[in-house]
């Protein structure tokens, strides 16, 4: 499974949303109404299911999947 598809599977699962929903360059607090309580939620699920650590400064850039598949796959190749 890639890291999108697997970015794709935390939000369909912690938010309850379709996988039709989630467009990669669609602001999710536009797109799908995440708030910043949901914003916490999906960081915690994405850090458990990358195994890694996101600092502040890497989650402040989550708006869309491609920016936080941007931010993780540079934390898997580093």
């Amino acid at each position: 499974m890639d890291t999108k598809t697997k970015i794709k599977d935390v939000l369909v699962n912690l938010l309850k949303v379709k996988l039709q929903e989630l467009k990669d360059d669609a602001k999710l607090s536009d797109s799908i109404g995440v708030d910043s309580t949901e914003m916490v939620e999906m960081v915690i699920a994405l850090e458990k299911t990358f195994a890694m650590k996101l600092s502040p400064k890497e989650i402040t850039k989550f708006s869309t999947i491609n920016e936080i598949e941007e931010v993780i796959a540079g934390k898997i190749k580093a």
